[in-house]
């Protein structure tokens, strides 16, 4: 039984994405409906956390609007909505998931950014 939804699954996962972890700040493309007109509208921020696996695996993106609200939002990873996310900065942390982010504003949101070889993905 396991097998079969394995194989049924396999089918919807996506290959075409990069590689990201928590604390790196990416900029996701995502399709949105409205009424009968389809564009594109990225959402740019930290992803504060990833979970899940095969096609159950989600993300949550963080980014300040206006007036300094944060706003949080969660994205299926293997979604066929996501158009393409780009990783524009690999952030340094040592932990999985990142709440702490929530209680801090300015400055003390900031994370370092961790230097990888070019072509190499480290967890």
């Amino acid at each position: 039984m396991q097998d079969l939804i394995r194989s049924v699954q396999e089918q919807y996962l996506r290959t075409d994405l990069p590689p990201f972890s928590p604390g790196d700040t990416v900029r996701v493309h995502y399709r949105v409906v409205e009424g009968g007109n389809v564009r594109v509208q990225p959402f740019e921020g930290v992803v504060i956390r990833k979970r899940g696996g095969g096609t159950d695996a989600t993300f949550t993106v963080r980014r300040i609007a206006s007036h300094g609200i944060g706003v949080e939002r969660t994205f299926p990873l293997h979604s066929p909505l996501i158009e393409k996310i780009e990783v524009l900065r690999h952030g340094k942390v040592r932990r999985a998931r990142l709440y702490y982010l929530r209680e801090r504003a300015g400055k003390a949101a900031r994370l370092k950014e961790r230097r990888r070889p070019e072509g190499s993905y480290l967890r």
